[in-house]
């Protein structure tokens, strides 16, 4: 029923609650591809340098632009970070014999989880969520929320332990 489950993961121990839930929808439901994916933010500098401008005027990184001397440089330090710790948790669940593939996407967060999911033909998305409401939920953003509110598909919104809400 679910051939494509997107984990959208961001590094915090919340967000890995969503991972034993993927993992038991994917056995048993024969799913081809469990997609992992973080949402990173792409940090740009821009620079008059000398040096910057001779190192990386003839770059064919993508990441590089330059307009007459001032040069824009895309710096990967959190893509590569976010690329690491979806390979570790990609590893444990191949190791269990599921199938997984890994992005790392760009802000804002809740739009790149949507479109990842429309673009991809998922299924289902399974995340977690600290279950907060009222003023606690507007102060400490939406992510779930609005992925929950937007998304094509089905959600599977996982609280994590601890995270029950006050009555």
């Amino acid at each position: 029923m679910y051939k494509r489950i997107l984990v959208p993961l961001d590094g915090s121990k919340l967000a890995e609650c969503a991972l034993p839930h993927a993992e038991k929808l994917a056995k048993s439901c024969d799913t081809e591809e469990v997609m992992l994916i973080s949402v990173t933010e792409q940090v740009r500098g821009q620079t008059r340098a000398p040096e910057a401008y001779e190192r990386y005027r003839s770059s064919d990184d993508p990441g590089i632009r330059g307009a007459g001397s001032e040069i824009t440089v895309t710096f990967g330090k959190l893509e590569r970070q976010a690329l690491r710790y979806l390979t570790r948790i990609a590893k444990k669940l191949e190791a269990k014999g599921i199938k997984v593939c890994m992005e790392v996407l760009f802000w804002p967060p809740a739009e790149a989880i949507v479109a990842y999911a429309e673009k991809n033909d998922v299924d289902i998305i399974v995340m977690s969520s600290h279950g907060r409401s009222g003023v606690s939920r507007r102060a400490h953003g939406r992510v779930a929320d609005k992925v929950l509110k937007t998304s094509p598909v089905p959600v599977l919104m996982v609280r994590g332990p601890g995270c029950i809400p006050e009555i």
